[in-house]
């Protein structure tokens, strides 16, 4: 069963199955490649006749998902130029219905497409939600910063799908009025800093932020630097033009050997912020498209008038220190020097191990990561919003341990996607077992979708004198201001 909307840029040919409809690979903007290279996005020739939009879109050219991370995550497509496109999942082509869209995550130099099948949005569709997915440039092709050029190519580009959405989802069955954009990771950073743009201001009107609270952003030094190191690493002077002329490979390539020496000499002299987030591709504050930090931004009102649901893992760090065993290769000696560099007193160290009893050190230096990295700042961004806004705050917290690695994986970074997406069993065997738990799934899925519809997440909104925090496991309900004892420890580290 096919399809066919009429979009600003001409006829789309979708497929249908299942009472859904979906339009793959979508272009939202030209390819940014050849004359387009390390250039803001640019729109799309009209074309005549019906357009299929059948297959998924390629991935931007990227470099490899880092050891363990690729086996978890099923793809279909691989990476091509012409990776500027959507895909949408509707119920209804002639409807009014509240729109999702789905920017993925990565460290903001690589991501997985709507391809995936974490990501099909056919749940959301098969429950009165228009959902969209995106695709945008990494790396140095998305985040690359010099003087005299066009910084944040990579938030252009989903400022640029948002366009698209509010100029084109209504042929879909959409409300451009009635917008949430929803992410996780880096994609989640990136919704918290779009939060924070002038140039997204009205695109969307709601905002869901898993595991990316505080946008982890470069200054312009930091990111000149680090640019200038790419340009060194190929050969070539330090211009966009120059870089541009280099092929897409020789840039990957070179991005490797800089995120090789960022690991082993993480010198906070020469890497400045991306010492600590190991974040090289990071947003830039530029001045202009990112006038000052997105989180003083916030602080300051820019978010007012937007609905947030914010939150985290209670096991984030577990999958990075899990899938090469360097869980079990930290020393008592690198839990101390973690909690220094992260501002952790020793009296807030010794806290921690009082409240961790039998905790192994890489366990416990995890746990403090976690903490510093992910849940601290969901809790300082959702009293940020709190503070300052007419719309509504909800939070919450995913807490579902998965068996893998022996049960040691637990509520671990990514393990609450396929929840949100009511996916399970996707290809997520690998992620979350053979038996996580459906009714988990539909909860939080019909949580999205009711915040989405109508900016009310079904618990007690959140204020800073309750803290009221949705606890996501086998039994879920909402509770007070479960990090309360954490947040005094952390109430002067940065």
């Amino acid at each position: 069963m096919y399809a066919a909307v009429e979009t600003r840029g001409g006829k789309l040919r979708g497929e249908g199955s299942d009472g859904t409809f979906a339009f793959k690979g979508v272009r939202f903007a030209a390819p940014p490649f050849g004359a387009n290279r390390l250039l803001p996005p640019q729109p799309v020739e009209p074309w005549r006749g019906v357009c299929d939009a059948l297959a998924f879109g390629p991935k931007s050219p990227q470099v490899e998902y880092p050891p363990g991370i690729a086996e978890g995550i099923p793809e279909l497509v691989g990476s091509g130029e012409d990776c500027l496109t959507l895909n949408v999942w509707t119920p209804n082509i002639a409807g009014r219905l509240p729109v999702m869209v789905w920017i993925p995550g990565g460290m903001f130099e690589f991501h997985a497409t709507g391809a995936t099948p974490f990501y099909d949005g056919s749940r959301f569709a098969r429950d009165g939600v228009v959902c969209v997915s995106i695709g945008y440039r990494v790396g140095a092709e998305g985040f690359l910063y010099l003087p005299n050029s066009v910084a944040n190519l990579g938030l252009l580009d989903q400022i640029a799908a948002l366009e698209w959405v509010r100029d084109n989802i209504a042929a879909f069955g959409g409300d451009p009025r009635n917008v949430t954009i929803f992410g996780e990771s880096a994609g989640a950073m990136s919704v918290a800093t779009l939060l924070a743009m002038p140039g997204a201001k009205g695109l969307f009107h709601r905002a869901i932020v898993e595991s990316g609270s505080t946008p982890m952003v470069n200054s312009a030094g930091t990111a000149e630097r680090i640019g200038r190191r790419l340009a060194e690493l190929l050969g070539v002077k330090a211009t966009r033009e120059a870089i541009a002329a280099s092929s897409p490979a020789e840039v990957l390539q070179a991005q490797t050997r800089l995120r090789g020496d960022l690991l082993a000499r993480p010198d906070p002299a020469f890497w400045g912020e991306a010492a600590l987030s190991y974040l090289p591709w990071a947003p830039t504050v530029d001045g202009k498209g990112i006038p000052e930090p997105p989180s003083k931004r916030i602080i300051a009102g820019a978010a007012a008038d937007i609905d947030l649901l914010v939150g985290s893992n209670l096991d984030e760090t577990r999958l990075f220190l899990l899938t090469d065993g360097a869980i079990d290769r930290i020393t008592e000696e690198a839990v101390t020097a973690i909690a220094a560099v992260y501002g952790l007193s020793a009296e807030g160290l010794s806290a921690y191990r009082a409240a961790h009893p039998g905790a192994s050190h890489g366990e416990l230096f995890s746990t403090i990561q976690t903490d510093w990295y992910w849940r601290i700042p969901a809790v300082r961004m959702a009293d940020a919003h709190a503070t300052t806004a007419r719309a509504s705050t909800y939070m919450y917290e995913f807490a579902w341990r998965s068996p893998q690695f022996g049960g040691r994986l637990g509520a671990a970074h990514a393990v609450e996607i396929p929840f949100v997406f009511d996916t399970l069993g996707l290809g997520t065997e690998p992620l979350l077992g053979r038996d996580p738990p459906q009714p988990l799934a539909t909860a939080m899925h019909r949580a999205w979708v009711t915040f989405a519809a109508t900016g009310d997440a079904g618990w007690p909104k959140y204020d800073l004198t309750h803290r009221a925090t949705m606890h996501f496991d086998t039994a879920s309900g909402a509770i007070d201001n479960p990090l309360g004892p954490k947040l005094a420890l952390w109430k002067s580290a940065p």
